[in-house]
């Protein structure tokens, strides 16, 4: 009888501690953290361990899958048909954002999180509005339509946002200007600089639109925006008890890509893996955050080859010459670094939708 009463009273508390009356299971995160390096590929990972002066970030991550990027009708994606797979789990066109091939619009992972309660933003070093940051908030049949982007993200569940793009709330082509909009709104908009962590007030929407277009390039002196812009986003969404959203976008990357220019994209990957690392360091001390890292496609068909001269014609392996292949997108297979509650069903090789998915089933509480 004694070991009768213990055998049933371990069931009654391991029934207490399961996911029942709508209860998270210990594995459930309450926030994510989502880092999209905008043309990322696995040679432009590999340069922190080689051009950075602290261990890459990356060694951080113990589990790691692959993801295909090709869109619904090409064999390589744009950002805008990637941004919208990664956000809403549907395969689209080139150049869609937040629709399907027969342009019927897509719930995305901020407006799936934003029912459940929590708090959203998005942080870019691109325009705000472009492709990929556009994919989690908007519904337009083509990624050119930056103007009604913008509009569309003033109506959004987004709770901040920071990157560039003034030019789309105040020089716009229909002459409107955005920002009195956005006040009626209840955004809070500063074009000058970002607040100081821990300075933003509990449920009030923020807004920073640091450059008319994008922000300027590392190598132009951009400085820790991108790093510090994350750590406020996160300082501020992280006072919802209910959780949050963040996607961050390491925009630059694929320009740095497309202009084949190996400075640039060293650069821009290094202020990247301090924003992973900040990400990292909020995530460890929480305890409940997960952590994705991933790309929406590869730039550039950028290689860490052997250094090529007239002094060794067939290469000289102790040193690095950066090639490029092209100075487009590829259709090579995209790695996925995932940390915290729920990273183990990141492993494996699996299409770009998935990812939605994944993360789509891990916050929905049964």
């Amino acid at each position: 009888m004694k070991n009768l009463f213990f055998l049933l009273f371990a069931i009654v508390l391991m029934a207490c501690n399961s996911s029942v009356n709508g209860q998270k299971k210990p594995d459930q995160p309450t926030k994510i953290i989502f880092l999209i390096g905008d043309g990322m590929g696995l040679s432009a990972v590999t340069t922190g361990f080689y051009y950075g002066e602290q261990p890459s970030v990356f060694t951080r991550f113990k589990e790691i899958g692959l993801q295909q990027t090709s869109s619904a009708k090409e064999k390589v994606t744009d950002s805008a048909a990637s941004g919208t797979a990664l956000a809403t789990g549907t395969k689209t066109y080139n150049g869609a954002i937040g629709v399907d091939t027969s342009l019927v619009p897509h719930q995305s992972i901020v407006e799936l999180t934003a029912s459940l309660g929590w708090s959203t933003g998005v942080v870019a070093t691109s325009t705000i509005s472009h492709a990929t940051p556009a994919s989690f908030y908007a519904h337009v049949e083509q990624r050119v339509m930056e103007d009604e982007i913008a509009a569309q993200l003033l109506s959004s569940e987004i709770d901040f946002f920071a990157g560039g793009g003034l030019a789309r709330f105040i020089a716009r082509a229909d002459s409107a200007n955005l920002l009195p909009l956005a006040a009626e709104k209840g955004f809070l908009v500063d074009t000058t600089k970002l607040a100081a962590v821990g300075s933003l007030e509990a449920g009030q929407k923020y807004g920073f639109l640091l450059a008319m277009d994008g922000m300027p390039l590392m190598i132009q002196g951009r400085g820790d925006f991108l790093p510090d812009a994350t750590s406020l986003a996160i300082s501020h969404l992280s006072q919802n008890p209910k959780g949050f959203f963040l996607m961050v976008e390491g925009s630059q990357i694929d320009w740095a890509g497309h202009a084949k220019n190996t400075e640039y994209l060293v650069s821009e990957m290094l202020d990247f893996e301090k924003t992973i690392a900040a990400a990292l360091d909020y995530a460890e001390k929480d305890g409940n955050t997960l952590v994705v890292v991933t790309a929406d496609h590869e730039t550039g068909g950028f290689a860490l080859a052997p250094q090529v001269n007239e002094e060794n014609p067939y290469g000289n392996y102790a040193e690095l010459g950066p090639v490029f292949a092209t100075g487009h997108h590829s259709a090579t297979l995209i790695p996925v670094f995932s940390y915290g509650p729920g990273a183990e069903n990141f492993k494996g090789v699996y299409q770009n939708t998935d990812i939605f998915h994944k993360m789509a089933a891990l916050v929905k509480v049964e």
